[in-house]
């Protein structure tokens, strides 16, 4: 594991150059107030005014410590820090300038450096005289964050009273990728004027405001270290000492793998103006991609946001401050089937060989709900119903089943309750009962509503972590894992200080029969010659999936989502995966041509060069050959 600044002996060379450049350190340094001595052997406070603070001898003053770095499962850094260089004017000592002189003092320094580094600085009068007269034995800063041209043009050039003072800031390597898991920091006040305080720190620390960054983030800070300043009599600098070197932060070690989330991201980007995708490893509950689109660089809060680009971001109406993969929820579709087809399967309200007729509509209540093809289908079994994704067949099936089983199972696969990831806003979604709906519209459920349930819409809501969490639990054989988001936080040198372990949260007690009828059809959905989900198809391996496509919002402002969701190789699963594709209102789009591309393009790049090896092949001699429908025109997958 590589430190924040690469490796350890990096760091405490970053650490040492801020305090063993000649008089840099004492730019850095923010002077505190020290107790003094009375002859009685007794301490006193001595309150460093512009008057007495050259009475002060000593300062002791915080050094803040290098945050811990952000990394993938492999170590790869996703947040680290960097050296930054800011321009500092130094006053001489003792502080016997008056305002004409110190301003004068000033005005001269900040004028060569603005000509030295091309940049109009901006310091009023007010702010240096402020400054001069609260705490004139520390520098001031005139400019912040140079860039390395201007930090080359100045630093072996600069005017008597001029330093460079070095300091550390945040740096996320990767840009956009996984900004919005990562978050940002921010700093925890402005820079100060007043009078100096015991143990202020040398210079405003920062801290996590977004992601994993606020999540940890006292893990991240670590501890401060003690510099320590000391002045003689008459106000005159006599030494300056790093008495205690801070501890860096802790790294925290995500179970994040970075090629996977450039791959879900460079999916979403080609293919999605908005969109989530994710990925978890389906047999311990690791979250390999957590990705949605658009997104945002947290560099961009490095030192600190202008207000300007801030509007922007808060503006877009596409949201890139929105991690849609868990703070968005969205009615699933036809992807809620496989958790309609576990209730009835497991409840014996339908047996897998029990068909029913794929008809363009049926007649519930005084509501005529339609199947997404125009044709009459035919009687189908399970496997065949959720091959063509027919809704006429699961309306009368869920009807049949009833909403608690549903709800049961729906709840049982991880829908309707947040997954527990450490990550602040993590949307609930929700699975409509009674309760709820007595509450919103007045009354108990309906067979219609059941019906709408039975295909993923009315009031039912996912978000797309939910998803790809409920198809692990299909893939690896009915385990419901605790999603885990972070492995371990560690020492800066790699000693574990705490561990999160995989859990299973609970085994569901669904059939080996129920779980083969499931992927057998999501198989041919993706494979089969009347499957929704060719487009996700790969040469070589095997996908089993699952489309959906389901509108919401008020009519007028109406909008798709369309999903595509399973798991791969559908022999010996290894990763589960939903995808989401955002539409614009009034557009028409599809799970199958909007959501199973993006998963191709992810996965075809994962098993690229390997040999297909089909589930069939391995085991099914002895299993009757399912009737195949006739062949689905893309264009017309709506399910």
């Amino acid at each position: 594991m590589r430190s924040p600044w690469g490796t350890v002996g990096d760091l405490w060379i970053a650490v040492l150059m801020l305090f063993t450049v000649p008089m840099v350190c004492a730019q850095t340094l923010a002077p505190s107030v020290a107790p003094s001595a009375t002859p009685s052997g007794e301490e006193e406070t001595i309150v460093p005014t512009f008057e007495t603070q050259k009475l002060a001898r000593t300062y002791i003053l915080d050094v803040p410590a290098p945050r811990g770095q952000i990394t993938d499962r492999n170590g790869a850094p996703l947040a680290q820090n960097r050296l930054s260089y800011n321009l500092v004017v130094n006053f001489p000592t003792p502080l016997d300038f008056s305002d004409a002189k110190a301003l004068s003092f000033t005005r001269e320094k900040i004028d060569k450096a603005g000509d030295l580094i091309g940049r109009k600085l901006r310091i009023s009068d007010d702010a240096i005289l402020r400054h001069y007269r609260n705490r004139g034995i520390m520098p001031r800063e005139i400019a912040q964050n140079l860039s390395q041209q201007e930090y080359e043009k100045i630093k072996n050039d600069l005017p008597a009273g001029m330093m460079v003072r070095p300091v550390y800031v945040r740096i996320y390597p990767n840009g956009k990728l996984a900004g919005q898991i990562i978050g940002y920091t921010g700093k925890t006040g402005r820079n100060p004027d007043g009078i100096v305080d015991n143990h202020e720190t040398l210079w405003p620390e920062t801290e996590g405001r977004e992601g994993l960054e606020q999540t940890f983030n006292e893990m991240l800070t670590g501890k401060h270290g003690e510099y320590k300043l000391t002045f003689d009599k008459d106000g005159r600098k006599t030494s300056e000492k790093l008495i205690t070197p801070p501890e860096p932060g802790y790294n925290v070690v995500t179970t994040l793998d970075l090629r996977l989330q450039q791959l879900a991201e460079k999916a979403l980007e080609a293919k999605a103006k908005r969109g989530a995708i994710v990925v978890v490893d389906a047999n311990n509950g690791d979250i390999l991609a957590l990705a949605s689109w658009p997104t945002y660089d947290p560099n961009l809060f490095v030192p600190s946001i202008s207000a300007e680009q801030l509007k922007a971001l808060q503006e877009d109406p596409d949201i890139p401050l929105l991690p849609r993969a868990y703070r968005s929820s969205y009615p699933p579709g036809s992807t809620f089937k496989i958790a309609v087809g576990i209730a009835a399967l497991e409840s014996h309200a339908v047996y897998p060989d029990d068909r029913y007729e794929c008809v363009p509509s049926i007649q519930v209540g005084n509501v005529t709900f339609h199947n997404w093809k125009k044709g009459d289908r035919g009687a189908l079994n399970f496997v065949q119903a959720l091959t063509e994704s027919c809704d006429t067949w699961f309306y009368q099936v869920g009807i049949k089943t009833g909403a608690g089983p549903i709800i049961d199972w729906a709840l049982q696969l991880g829908f309707g309750a947040k997954c527990g990831i450490p990550l602040r806003g993590e949307a609930e979604g929700r699975i409509p009962n009674d309760q709820y709906m007595k509450a919103t519209h007045g009354r108990k459920l309906l067979n219609g509503d059941i019906a709408n349930m039975s295909i993923g819409q009315g009031d039912t809501q996912v978000t797309p972590l939910q998803m790809a969490q409920a198809m692990g639990v299909v893939a690896n054989g009915g385990t419901l894992y605790q999603t885990r988001l972070v492995q371990q936080v560690q020492t800066f040198d790699g000693q574990i200080v705490t561990a999160y372990q995989v859990r299973a949260k609970r085994t569901l007690d669904v059939s080996s029969e129920t779980l083969d009828q499931l992927r057998t059809g999501m198989i041919n959905v993706v494979n089969g010659s009347g499957g929704t989900a060719h487009q996700a198809s790969l040469d070589n391996v095997e996908v089993a999936g699952k489309t959906g496509t389901a509108q919401w919002g008020p009519k007028n402002k109406e909008r798709t989502a369309a999903w595509f969701a399973g798991f791969l190789p559908a022999d010996q699963p290894r990763y589960a995966f939903a995808s989401v594709y955002e539409g614009d209102v009034g557009s028409k789009v599809h799970g199958g041509s909007a959501a199973a591309p993006m998963i191709a393009d992810v996965f075809k790049e994962i098993y690229q060069g390997e040999k297909l090896v089909t589930r069939q092949q391995r085991r099914t001699r002895e299993q009757p050959e399912v009737r195949r429908a006739e062949p689905v025109e893309e264009e017309d997958e709506s399910d």
